[in-house]
């Protein structure tokens, strides 16, 4: 029973972080453009804040956020703010990207709270996370709770890391050329969702 759960989570973990979105984003473009240490590091970041994240939407948080009407737009007004410096700050380095980079100049402590950012500054996922793991949990018994969110967050781990393993590899195949578009068109793709977070936002708030 409690490996099957494990397998159960895993597989909806996997499905859950797949889809392309911030976080990926964020990782794939570390991966290009950082040395293989270096991303490795940035990419456990990610995942100690996609594994909270889970955490949080599994045992309810995200029903809170939803609940309050406040709290809701605060988050999304906020997190709409640090989106769009993301994107912004991605766009102004795109033409500066390295093929055999030693690692950006991003500190360890910024990397650190940008894998917060780009994990926890949608409200959105948060809700959403939280209706599609707090039903699952909802089918669950006591004793297999845990084993299914250690098999979310087992596949998120697995999905990172390969993500990271295989563009570093990649990486010194592909001209600088290639690599300024992805920083482009990742950049644009922040932007707008974050651009997407405050009208929303902006529109709950005006009558």
């Amino acid at each position: 029973m409690v490996l099957g759960t494990l397998i159960k989570g895993m597989m909806i973990g996997f499905a859950f972080v797949a889809p392309i979105g911030m976080q990926n984003l964020y990782v794939f473009n570390n991966a290009l453009t950082n040395s293989f240490k270096r991303s490795l590091i940035y990419v456990l970041f990610v995942w100690i804040a996609d594994s909270l994240f889970s955490l949080a939407a599994f045992f309810g948080m995200g029903a809170i956020i939803s609940s309050v009407t406040w709290l809701r737009l605060l988050v999304m007004l906020v997190g709409g703010g640090l989106v769009i410096w993301i994107g912004w700050g991605i766009l102004r380095s795109a033409n500066n990207v390295q093929l055999n980079t030693t690692g950006n100049n991003l500190p360890v402590k910024q990397a650190f709270i940008t894998a917060f950012i780009v994990s926890w500054a949608n409200p959105q996922a948060l809700i959403d996370g939280s209706l599609l793991l707090g039903a699952l949990r909802g089918t669950l018994e006591q004793v297999q709770v845990w084993p299914f969110i250690i098999g979310v967050i087992t596949a998120t781990f697995i999905w990172f890391n390969t993500i990271t393993i295989v563009m570093n590899i990649l990486k010194e195949r592909l001209p600088k050329k290639v690599l300024v578009w992805v920083n482009i068109l990742s950049g644009i793709i922040v932007l707008g969702y974050g651009t997407y977070l405050l009208i929303q936002a902006i529109i709950e708030l005006v009558p």
